[in-house]
């Protein structure tokens, strides 16, 4: 089930919200690549992301899913944003060079079939950057904040569906280590606990951000059979008496004596 733009909206306008998109933020910006005038497309709610990390790209789109709805995007200028179906998104083939998920593979219906059309529409080089709860972390289990909902991953879970999906993960970061508590005393030490985490307990991350690139060529292995089955023709035919089969394999022989 998709969170609603509205709740995405104002968790994201709270203190906590605040402090959860700075963690993500620099997670993302450890794994960024700058690519100089990228068309990078955004599916999910992506937009305080998009709005720091698209300044520098040629084309920027907000993509959001049907059953989330979508906002007005940018404020000012023509809208970039658009309602889509996650599995039949309106691009062309080989068109776009980066897409980030936030609050997206974890509510869709076939997260195969989603990866498999951001693989249609990535370039040669495209790379795909993925923003998922983690099924270890704290975050998943309160439901409270977006990121309780839908389903949560793992890496290992992350890296099979990515190769499933001809992707390979390049690299990978955490991010939301301090408690989804919106008590001010708590949020107070979120830096500390933030720094304590990445160094202490990071396979406790609220959230698991990975980046991986297209694959264009897949390699079938060649698997050794342990058993054959040959053949032999056999001119008796099936259900023939002793007699007939005596017969057969008598002028069988003669013809090979000729």
């Amino acid at each position: 089930m998709h969170s609603d733009i509205v709740d995405l909206r104002s968790f994201y306008s709270t203190t906590l919200g605040r402090l959860a998109e700075r963690s993500i933020t620099m997670a993302l910006s450890s794994i960024w690549a700058a690519v100089p005038n990228e068309r990078l497309v955004g599916l999910g709610y992506t937009l305080p992301w998009l709005e720091r990390f698209g300044a520098d790209a040629e084309r920027v789109f907000a993509f959001m899913p049907a059953t989330q709805g979508a906002v007005v995007w940018p404020a000012t200028g023509p809208t970039a944003t658009a309602l889509v179906f996650d599995e039949e998104l309106p691009l062309v083939d080989s068109c776009i060079d980066r897409v980030l998920l936030v609050h997206s593979l974890e509510h869709v219906e076939n997260p195969r079939e989603t990866l498999n059309e951001i693989w249609r529409v990535l370039s040669p080089a495209g790379r795909v950057v993925i923003v998922v709860p983690n099924r270890r972390g704290v975050w998943a289990r309160f439901e409270h904040t977006p990121f309780g909902n839908g389903r949560p991953f793992s890496r290992g879970q992350l890296t099979e569906l990515l190769r499933e999906a001809n992707f390979t993960p390049a690299a990978w970061s955490d991010a939301l280590f301090f408690p989804p508590s919106p008590r001010r005393f708590m949020m107070r030490f979120h830096n500390m606990l933030e720094r304590a985490g990445r160094r202490f307990w990071p396979i406790f991350s609220g959230v698991i951000v990975v980046e991986a690139q297209k694959r264009l060529y897949q390699g079938v292995p060649i698997v050794q059979r342990a058993s054959r089955r040959v053949f032999v023709p056999v001119l008796t035919p099936q259900g023939a008496t002793r007699l007939g089969r005596l017969a057969a394999n008598k002028a069988q022989a003669q013809v090979t004596r000729s």
